[in-house]
């Protein structure tokens, strides 16, 4: 599958994502495109997360699975293409995920694509409580103690795309 723009598209659809996402921070979006661009993917996931998604077209033939990213979206979480994501961790370099089990990187992809734990327990055929175990170990390891002013959750996925934390 081809994951990069091909020279005569333009970027005008992430480049304007971005632009509402900074003038707008509070404003639910949702790009589709044809190919992850990367030099804006990370712009766009560096700050404020919430109410964010990037889906590839090729990846929404399923609506319930469509309309659910879009209410998770609407709903302030986000949903993020399995590609969007692996092509963000092929920039980042080493850094603490290398520490995370096959099963809580799992988790931690799932994270990155918008699940819940009732979502993550699903997909990986697992206790809700299993799950919230792999999170709790996935914040350890990635030294992200509980504090009333971080959402631990969401900077634990940008630490997995790479995207550096405000």
């Amino acid at each position: 599958m081809r994951t990069t723009r091909p020279a005569h598209f333009t970027d005008e659809g992430v480049r304007a994502a971005l632009v509402i996402r900074r003038q707008w921070p509070d404003t639910a979006v949702v790009l589709l495109s044809q190919y992850v661009e990367e030099r804006y993917a990370a712009d766009l996931l560096s700050a404020h997360t919430n109410g964010l998604g990037y889906l590839l077209k090729q990846r929404v033939a399923d609506v319930a699975e469509f309309i659910a990213a879009l209410r998770r979206v609407v709903d302030g979480g986000t949903a993020l293409d399995p590609e969007v994501v692996a092509q963000l961790l092929l920039r980042r370099h080493s850094d603490p995920l290398e520490r995370l089990t096959p099963r809580e990187r799992e988790v931690l992809a799932l994270m990155a694509e918008g699940r819940s734990n009732a979502g993550i327990a699903e997909a990986l055929v697992v206790s809700d409580s299993a799950v919230a175990k792999h999170i709790n170990n996935i914040f350890a390891k990635l030294r992200l103690p509980a504090a009333d002013a971080d959402h631990r959750r969401v900077l634990a996925v940008l630490r997995f795309l790479g995207a550096p934390p405000n």
